[in-house]
């Protein structure tokens, strides 16, 4: 494929693979307490584009799972500040389940390492990631928590 130009639908799937497996490397992360390079080392070699149900997605953006990966341990204090802030008052982040942190941590490092994208693109992609594994009561959840965080860190307020 290196003379044709590459379908937007395959860029787009992609692209959520890579929003997938940063969520769920966050998640294992967390959970086994390995570094961000580990990680994504680990993820390269044997995970990249494997959905939540073990099977084969479209190949995931090797690109942009690094990017957030990255982003996330770069931008923790002021990712997980705004976050805070817009929990209820007395809520802490060890609160939350998991997964919910991992999804909120990783929307929120893209809006900060990705400007060019829309903050409408951003919240699509995460909140559509809480229905893969929530129910809708928490991926409105989501949703809240991430549009109200996408719009403290693109204004700089939790930065």
């Amino acid at each position: 494929m290196s003379d044709q130009k590459v379908p937007f639908e395959v860029i787009r799937a992609r692209r959520a693979g890579a929003r997938l497996a940063a969520v769920q490397a966050l998640y294992e992360m967390e959970q086994t307490e390995k570094s961000a390079k580990a990680t994504i080392r680990a993820f390269m070699e044997d995970r990249l584009g494997i959905g939540p149900d073990e099977r084969p997605i479209e190949e995931a953006d090797p690109d942009l799972f690094k990017s957030i990966l990255n982003a996330v341990v770069a931008h923790q204090v002021a990712i997980d500040t705004a976050i805070l802030a817009r929990l209820a008052d007395g809520w802490k982040l060890t609160r939350l389940d998991s997964t919910t942190r991992a999804i909120l941590r990783a929307g929120a490092a893209e809006f900060i390492a990705h400007q060019e994208l829309s903050s409408a693109v951003i919240l699509d992609e995460y909140v559509s990631l809480a229905y893969d594994f929530f129910d809708e009561t928490e991926a409105k959840f989501v949703n809240a928590v991430l549009q109200n965080v996408g719009q403290d860190l693109r204004a700089g307020t939790a930065a």
